[in-house]
């Protein structure tokens, strides 16, 4: 993991194509900028877990479909 420091207006960059600003920093929270082609999916991590998650539960198939599937075969 990469720890850096950043000041209020200031940035890094993750490739050449996506940009993290610090907007604002106030207490115990900052608030970020993200700029980044729309084809790169831009999530906070517990939506992201939870995408994960619900598209681990889809991916499952019952044995009574298996069996289904089976039977068409």
């Amino acid at each position: 993991m990469l720890a850096l420091s950043r000041k209020k207006g200031e940035s890094i960059m993750i490739g050449e194509d996506i940009e993290i600003t610090i907007v604002d920093i106030q207490a115990d929270q900052v608030k970020i900028a993200i700029n980044a082609p729309r084809s790169v999916p831009v999530h906070r991590k517990e939506i992201f877990l939870q995408i994960q998650q619900e598209n681990k539960a889809a991916n499952k198939i019952s044995d009574k479909s298996i069996e289904k599937l089976k039977g068409l075969m």
